[in-house]
């Protein structure tokens, strides 16, 4: 058995990064503010074509930030996918609301317009769509069914800095737009995160909430109360290292998630999410479907024996509404949601990040190989050659529900 130490994820840090973190500390301006600072948020923002964006100490507290700004408080409710990191729930809860949980796209694994509809109620105020793993979310369809019903939509962005969406970049598609810049995101420093916005009626109140309720113009009065949610200029000087190299670091990903999807086409068992002809991915991480009858073994049985070679897996999130905070009132609510639950019981996260090699990306996909051929009876190959004749089951994809 060959094995190789290959992390999930490792940040690229091989720009500026660290001479613009030591320039930040030279330069004593080591807290909440600075050039750093003022430069990442500008840049930000004209990346995601927005006219502002907030820098914030990391993506919970960006969520929690636009929802907040919002004015999103008790009795509320907003409807999220139950397929996404907690932190998507935990904002809203943080404001005294409640988590709607609705069911996925079984394309592209986001919110699914088509549950929207049926969620709303009367207390409903708003739509956290969330990009998963990097594909951007149906966002005309999604802000179309929101404008019928008065409602505001706020994109959770954590997983899909710089993608695009029938063109236009995410970030812009909505209300407001949140991102993560944790250490195995698109871009990192190591805690972080943004706010990204148009209308310059938020930008005042967000500022003061961010900054404990403080008034910008007046300092250390305090009209209302906020959180300290600011990010540092040491961390912003090694996002602006990142800005720089931010299409490279995109293409890379890019080509190795397509990289996987050569290498695991024709693997009985295995499915990988096709990306809709309207989205430019910023892939956070490549991964797929197992289907433990064609497969020859379970998800679980398949991360082990990658990690016996050295290769680090994830599983793939693990449905909010069945997480011991939401799932009493998911279960009075009669949730239902067939393709989040498959999805989390079978997806798995494979290694995504730039300093990858094409070699690294053969070995791991040599031993999916080799442990599928490992649990497979020769009774099993019979009957997934009759099952699967014609078909190298590259094409799996979660089922659309009834």
């Amino acid at each position: 058995m060959q094995f190789r130490t290959i992390p999930i994820s490792m940040p690229d840090l091989s720009g500026n990064e660290q001479a613009y973190a030591a320039e930040a500390v030279a330069s004593t301006w080591i807290s909440s503010s600075g050039q750093f600072l003022d430069r990442f948020e500008r840049e930000f923002a004209e990346a995601c074509g927005t006219a502002h964006a907030i820098a914030t100490s990391n993506g919970t507290t960006a969520l929690h930030l636009a929802l907040a700004t919002l004015g999103v408080g008790p009795g509320d409710e907003v409807i999220v996918p139950s397929m996404t990191y907690i932190a998507t729930a935990n904002a809203v809860t943080y404001c005294g609301a409640t988590p709607v949980f609705i069911d996925i796209d079984p394309d592209t694994w986001c919110l699914d317009p088509q549950k929207l509809e049926e969620a709303i109620t009367r207390r409903t105020r708003g739509v956290v769509p969330v990009h998963l793993l990097g594909h951007p979310a149906d966002m005309d369809a999604i802000n179309a069914i929101a404008a019928t019903h008065g409602l505001w939509v706020v994109e959770d962005a954590a997983e899909a800095t710089f993608a695009t969406y029938k063109g236009r970049p995410v970030g812009s598609l909505a209300r407001a737009a949140t991102f993560s810049f944790f250490g195995n995101k698109i871009i990192s420093c190591g805690e972080g995160g943004a706010v990204t916005f148009d209308d310059a009626g938020l930008e005042r109140r967000m500022r003061m909430l961010r900054g404990q309720g403080m008034d910008p113009a007046v300092r250390y009065h305090f009209p209302i109360v906020g959180f300290n949610y600011r990010l540092t200029n040491v961390a912003a000087a090694i996002l602006c290292g990142q800005m720089e190299r931010r299409e490279a670091i995109v293409a890379r990903r890019r080509e190795i998630v397509a990289a996987y999807a050569g290498e695991l086409a024709g693997v009985p068992g295995i499915g990988l999410r096709q990306d809709a002809d309207w989205a430019d991915t910023a892939p956070w991480m490549a991964s797929c479907l197992v289907d433990p009858g064609l497969f020859g073994c379970r998800r679980d049985d398949l991360a082990e024996g990658l990690a016996t070679r050295g290769i680090e897996t994830r599983p793939m999130f693990i449905p909010i509404h069945r997480m011991p905070p939401y799932r009493d009132a998911a279960k009075k609510r009669r949730t239902d949601l067939p393709l989040t639950d498959r999805l989390g019981a079978t997806g798995i996260m494979l290694p995504t990040y730039p300093q990858m090699t094409d070699d690294d990306v053969r070995f791991i996909c040599a031993a999916i190989r080799d442990i599928s051929e490992a649990h497979l009876s020769r009774r099993r190959r019979a009957a997934i050659k009759r099952v699967a004749t014609g078909s190298d089951r590259a094409d799996l994809r979660l089922p659309r529900a009834a």
